[in-house]
Parts: structure tokens; sequence; C-alpha cells
């Protein structure tokens, strides 16, 4: 699987009830938990007070990045994705080619 960084952006809608911003928040941990455990979701950070969050993600490639990865996240009609594809690094200290 390739992997991107994922900035993602949520906007509620003016007007929608708490009680369903709250629903929509609790299923959304859920697939969160699902999809880390299917290898999709590996580390997810929020900026120190900033509305966003940026995290490392795993897809086949973009589309299904989109389609059936994040495109399957609760909150995901209220979002907005910049999607970065990532290469391994040659001076990545945490890569495949470090030493043990």
């Amino acid at each position: 699987m390739r992997e991107f960084l994922v900035e993602l952006t949520t906007t509620i809608p003016e007007g929608t009830d708490p009680a369903e911003v709250d629903r929509v928040r609790a299923a959304e941990a859920v697939r969160a938990g699902e999809l880390a455990a299917g290898g999709h979701l590996v580390r997810l950070w929020r900026p120190v007070g900033e509305p966003r969050s940026i995290g490392l993600w795993r897809a086949d490639d973009e589309t299904e990045l989109r389609q059936k990865v994040l495109g399957t996240l609760p909150l995901w009609p209220w979002m907005t994705a910049v999607v970065t594809e990532l290469q391994s690094h040659p001076n990545d200290p945490g890569g495949a080619d470090a030493p043990a």
C-alpha cells in the first residue's frame, strides 16, 4: 500500500443539531478504529489550537483512499481534504534501510 499525508478540515454546517454532531462524531471514532485495524489509518494528529487533523493513511492509490477509505468516514460530507502522496526518503532514520 502507498502512504498519504492527509489534512482534514471539518466544517459543521450552520444550524446542525448538536445531538446529530455528537452522534456523527461517535460514529467517526468507531470508523477510525476500524480503518486503523485494517491498516489504512496509521497515525492521526491535531495541531494545537486548530480545528483540523493531519493523518498518515495507507491505500493502494489515491482513488481508493478517497472513495473507499476517507469516503467511509461519517464526517466525510462535512470535510475537506488535502492529500499528499508520500515516498520514502533515503535519509529517513526510521526507514526500512535504517540500522537496527
